[in-house]
């Protein structure tokens, strides 16, 4: 049989192991392991000082005087850590003992260690004048090392979860959609962004399988998740795998959307596969971007054919030697070879400002512009160009001056004039001007067709043109976007009037555009 002495050891050690492994308070343990070390070691109070990455702190405290812990406490705060060792804290904490006691109390400090490294100390005071024997030595140091695992497993866990939060941080601030599969490839977790990607939130997502969500509107391109690993994928832990389609979403109002989808395998120490980490981009922009390098390739092959052709025909023609041509035949083919060459001109213009806008916008040289003069201006050159229409200016007598580039904005007001006179077959074309406190607004209006609710949203989109007016008129789709870059580089904005004032006798309402700048 057991001392006695002997039994209550072992009891209390069972008991610290036992808080150890169910309590995560680490605070909780710490006072438990003091107040059993004092009990027996017929000791009076004690403490336990741990060792952070800088100083000493007193983690758990008990039967000491708040005052003396007051003075204690920034006393350790104030101590390096990598300076003090536990000999001199040892030392340093007898001494104030011995000096607060004014004698009558007496202690003895065992160290915390974990793998060779000291983390902390226990310290234990005794109301009598009486050495600690070899063997409460090696009872304290038995529950020193009680409280040394404590520790180690409340930082270690301390450590998980501030990683834990860190990569949820990190999966969920990710813009692309991420998706954690188990090897049996059900879902363990989606992110944020795969949620606005799919449609459906981690709860609805969570344990149904891969197959049930990653699925095609048509058969992408690229191998699949199932195909690879009938084929042995993956072969190595960094064997990548990538397939790009539309994906169809849980959305009935947008069915389907364009998608790259990456899948990178994680293995376990023995070579089997734990988990498939699945990366989701939406593509959307890089296919808008694909569509409009065709547009504006189909576009531009288009619109300069026309006027080389023209070119090089009238050009041709006069050259012919069996033909001689009245002086008026060869001033027709000239003005229409000029004429040609100016549109080449302006596109080349139109296409160097688009080139512009993508390097990181136009720039401006500014000066006082007169709105009403350059608007008048504009409207007797026009006038010039057709017979079928009026154009008439419409502006208060009191408009201000606005500081700003004429040339673009002449460039803005041509090309909303010139708009009107190719879709508007005839009527009154209006160019107005309204003065509010902080801006000045400009409005150019015709009584055409009117622009279709279904093309307004995209009027002023690089290369966008309407059904209609590619079939009827000749453009490369740039005037309103420059128009509205121009307008936007100088502080204001630009945009359609969907429903302007209908003129008494007219049925349509014909098109109105406006942009303001500021005053």
């Amino acid at each position: 049989m057991l001392p006695d002495f002997r039994v209550r050891q072992r009891d209390y050690l069972l008991e610290i192991a036992r808080t150890i492994t169910q309590e995560l308070d680490l605070q909780k343990v710490l006072k438990r392991i003091l107040r059993i070390s004092i009990e027996m070691l017929a000791g009076q109070a004690g403490l336990i000082a741990l060792r952070d990455a800088k100083t000493w702190r007193v983690a758990a405290a008990h039967g000491i005087p708040p005052a003396f812990l007051r003075y204690l406490e920034p006393l350790l705060a104030e101590e390096q850590a990598s300076e003090l060792d536990i000999d001199e804290l040892n030392r340093m904490l007898k001494d104030l003992t011995y000096t607060a006691s004014m004698g009558l109390l007496n202690g003895t400090a065992i160290p915390l260690l974990t793998h060779g490294h000291v983390i902390g100390v226990i310290f234990i005071f005794r109301s009598y004048d009486d050495l600690f024997s070899s063997n409460d030595q090696q009872l304290l140091q038995s529950f020193a090392d009680q409280a040394a695992i404590a520790v180690f497993n409340a930082r270690l866990y301390g450590q998980i979860s501030v990683e834990k939060l860190r990569l949820d941080a990190l999966i969920d601030s990710a813009a692309d959609g991420i998706l954690i599969l188990n090897a049996d490839h059900s879902i363990e977790r989606v992110n944020d962004a795969f949620e606005r990607i799919y449609g459906k939130t981690d709860d609805e997502l969570r344990g149904q399988r891969h197959e049930e969500i990653i699925r095609w509107a048509r058969k992408p391109e690229g191998m699949t998740l199932e195909a690879a690993e009938k084929d042995g994928w993956p072969p190595t832990p960094n064997a990548h795998l990538y397939v790009e389609g539309d994906l169809v979403r849980a959305d009935e109002q947008m069915p389907y959307i364009p998608v790259g989808v990456t899948y990178a395998p994680l293995l376990t120490a023995e070579g089997s596969l734990q988990n498939v980490i699945v990366t989701v981009r939406d593509i959307t922009h890089f296919r808008n971007a694909e569509e409009i390098k065709a547009t504006f390739i189909s576009i531009v092959s288009h619109e300069l054919k026309t006027p080389v052709a023209l070119i090089k025909g009238y050009a041709s023609t006069l050259r012919r030697d069996d033909a001689r041509w009245d002086k008026h035949v060869i001033q027709d083919s000239l003005a229409v070879i000029e004429e040609e060459a100016d549109r080449l001109t302006r596109m080349i213009e139109d296409l160097l400002d688009a080139s512009r806008l993508q390097a990181g916008g136009l720039s401006l040289k500014r000066t006082d512009v007169t709105l009403r003069t350059l608007a008048q201006r504009l409207a007797e050159r026009f006038q010039t160009q057709t017979q079928k229409h009026t154009l008439k200016v419409d502006f208060p007598e009191e408009c201000p001056v606005i500081l700003a580039d004429e040339t673009r904005i002449e460039q803005v007001l041509s090309n909303l004039i010139s708009n009107a006179i190719k879709y508007a077959p005839k009527g009154e074309i209006c160019i107005s001007g309204q003065v509010r406190p902080e801006q000045v607004i400009l409005c150019v209006s015709d009584e055409g067709p009117g622009i279709d609710p279904h093309d307004m949203p995209h009027i002023f989109d690089r290369f966008y043109r309407a059904e209609g007016a590619v079939r009827k008129t000749k453009g490369a789709g740039l005037g309103l976007y420059l128009a509205r870059a121009i307008v936007e580089a100088h502080g204001g904005r630009m945009w359609v009037d969907s429903q302007p004032r209908k003129l008494a006798g007219q049925t349509s309402s014909g098109a109105r555009i406006c942009f303001s700048l500021p005053r």
